[in-house]
């Protein structure tokens, strides 16, 4: 009689877990990614810079353009010597260093989303039909990125831009044109360990054609680790343009950036440590914003770990 109590209420026991299960499997979307912290911290800093680089005109307290030499190199407002209004001080030239990482976040944003999801598509596309297909088309797919990768990513962009010509859909086409294998590579690993699955197998038993295989049931697998690595890449894209920016290869001279504000500030490191400073910080948190965002998305969105 004794012995027969545990084993009674072992099926309370998964008729008390049942429900659990069905409930977290059933869970919205966005409850996992509110669950993961850097989802939701990244997240909102990233949020919040692109809506102060929409609404820029309105935001920045000066023209980033505007110069008075008779307030040039103010120290920021917590500083001796500050002047009211100049929050973050000014330039060797008196321009509002705040101003201009407003307006340069701009450009790293535009080009972060523009060039990361260009590359996203065109890499994703070749990454399929290569991880699906196999044969020739793996073949000639995989010989492609293999000579592509041969070339140092950072000298390749510089030479790119230097032959297309400055601007910002120049700096645009150089990261696509490197960045492209990085998604090539990922999304056909992914695709030909998603085609082994059993999934797959029900699928072609039951009549499904190749094409609606590969996007109705793999390409949906693979999108979590897309998703990822997308933000993974916008993180590269601003550094590859503050790069670009930083030999003066990216937008013109008249439009503030970031990369060109570094290249600033370290001619006058001694004289205005913030011109330097703040340009940098601003690239390096979002950056890291970025990579944090992809880590979490990739969590959040993993099935396996969702369950």
């Amino acid at each position: 009689m004794a012995d027969a109590l545990p084993r009674e209420s072992a099926p309370l026991d998964a008729a008390t877990a049942a429900p659990s299960l069905a409930q977290r499997a059933r869970r919205p979307l966005w409850r996992d990614l509110l669950a993961e912290k850097r989802v939701v911290i990244a997240g909102s800093y990233l949020a919040l810079l692109a809506l102060v680089a929409i609404f820029a005109p309105w935001i920045a307290p000066r023209d980033p353009l505007e110069q008075d030499l008779m307030l040039s190199l103010l120290p920021p407002a917590w500083a001796a010597g500050a002047e009211p209004g100049y929050w973050l001080g000014t330039d060797d030239l008196g321009r509002d260093v705040l101003s201009r990482l407003i307006y340069g976040a701009r450009v790293a944003l535009t080009v972060a989303l523009v060039a990361a999801t260009l590359a996203a598509i065109l890499g994703s596309v070749l990454g399929l039909l290569a991880g699906w297909y196999r044969g020739l088309v793996d073949g000639a797919v995989s010989r492609l990125v293999d000579i592509w990768m041969a070339f140092p990513p950072v000298l390749l962009s510089i030479l790119l831009v230097a032959i297309i010509g400055a601007g910002l859909p120049a700096v645009i086409i150089a990261i696509v044109i490197i960045d492209w294998t990085r998604f090539c590579r990922v999304v056909r690993a992914e695709t030909m360990q998603q085609a082994a699955q059993d999934y797959v197998i029900a699928a072609r038993t039951i009549g499904f054609s190749r094409r609606a295989i590969l996007i109705r049931e793999i390409l949906p697998n693979v999108a979590p680790v897309l998703v990822a690595l997308v933000s993974l890449e916008m993180g590269i894209a601003v550094i590859v343009e503050a790069i670009l920016s930083f030999v003066g290869l990216s937008v013109s001279s008249d439009m503030p950036t970031w990369g060109g504000m570094i290249a600033q500030g370290r001619q006058i490191i001694h004289h205005a440590w913030w011109v330097l400073a703040a340009p940098l910080a601003m690239l390096f948190v979002t950056v890291l914003a970025f990579n944090q965002l992809g880590d979490g998305l990739r969590r959040a969105l993993d099935p396996v770990a969702r369950r």
